[in-house]
């Protein structure tokens, strides 16, 4: 391990966006007397009669959830995108806006009110990824749609409105920010070197076996080299995808498998049900050659040095650059430690 990367401050290149993390090991040692976050310790139960998504409700809409048993998805009451938006554009000197259309959905990993993916078996999570794979096809397939975003809030500190179990979908017309940064530096090491941007960064990975967390037979479980959260992680397969709906039923479980050891040894590292926003980045269904996507998951969770102490992105992270201060060799070991 390069010792100079764990004691001064340097710069790491995220070879994904194109973008630099100020990395500043020296900084973890500095007392704390900043916000501490509450910490809930309530015990959820397993059917909450106000719960806007538990099992047999009404929704502020209306609409009544049906009894289901694993995963259930509906459209969001209150999405961001909307289906019917007119088609617009402004240019007008240096004002510029176009519309967007897109379709939005909700969708509740499971039935029970009081777990989390950390607390289901991987079975039920490889039911969560089945659904996954089949909302990117359909709504990939609509002539409206050129991106599906695939996340998960967790936790109040995200900004999570609901305990519930679920994620979300987002679908829209247009690649988003972090896409089109995505999309370009792949593309360009493609056209090169005729080889996937994350599959030789894995090769290297293993070689090096810093960062890895955890493997199984078709997915490696890692913290980036260029990590700018805490304790992010980043799932990715072993084998070129461009997207979640081309890998197999038995790699479905192997990706469910790799989503239950990192969320469960998240919940070990604090004690506490350990929240975090996660997303998967794949390529666009814009219907265009997206040989050069190698699909991906990436965990960005706050907390930072116990359950009350989260990482705040603000000062020069705002105006500068992501600045982070654990090294992602340490982050990676305190996770693997727990597996």
């Amino acid at each position: 391990m390069n010792t100079d990367l764990q004691d001064f401050s340097h710069k790491r290149f995220n070879i994904l966006t194109g973008e630099w993390v100020l990395v500043s090991p020296h900084r973890a040692k500095r007392p704390w007397q900043g916000q501490n976050e509450a910490v809930s310790n309530e015990v959820r139960p397993a059917y909450d009669p106000s719960c806007y998504l538990c099992a047999g409700n009404t929704r502020i809409n209306g609409e009544v959830n049906p009894d289901y048993k694993d995963v259930f998805v509906f459209t969001n009451d209150f999405a961001a995108l909307q289906t019917d938006s007119k088609t617009f554009s402004v240019n007008n000197g240096l004002f510029k806006a176009e519309s967007e259309q897109g379709i939005c959905k909700v969708i509740c990993f499971s039935p029970d009110h009081s777990k989390s993916l950390a607390d289901m078996a991987v079975e039920e999570i490889n039911k969560v990824v089945t659904t996954w794979q089949k909302e990117y096809v359909e709504l990939g397939s609509n002539d409206t749609i050129n991106y599906v975003q695939i996340f998960e809030n967790k936790g109040a500190v995200m900004g999570c409105s609901n305990p519930h179990p679920h994620g979300q979908i987002w679908s829209q017309s247009t690649l988003p920010n972090e896409i089109l940064k995505k999309e370009k530096e792949q593309k360009e090491y493609y056209a090169k070197n005729k080889r996937s941007l994350l599959g030789d960064y894995l090769q290297q990975e293993i070689e090096a076996n810093e960062r890895i967390i955890y493997t199984n037979e078709d997915f490696i479980v890692l913290t980036p080299f260029w990590a700018v959260w805490p304790f992010e992680v980043m799932i990715v397969p072993k084998k070129q995808y461009n997207n979640i709906s081309q890998i197999s039923n038995t790699e479905s479980l192997a990706f469910a498998d790799a989503i239950s050891v990192i969320t469960k040894a998240y919940d070990k590292l604090f004690n506490t049900s350990f929240p975090y926003s996660s997303g998967i980045h794949q390529a666009p269904t814009n219907g265009k050659d997206n040989s050069h996507w190698h699909w991906h998951m990436s965990f960005y969770p706050p907390l930072l040095r116990s359950a009350t102490v989260k990482k705040f992105m603000v000062g020069y992270e705002m105006f500068g650059s992501p600045q982070r201060d654990i090294t992602a060799e340490q982050a990676a070991t305190r996770l693997r430690d727990l597996i």
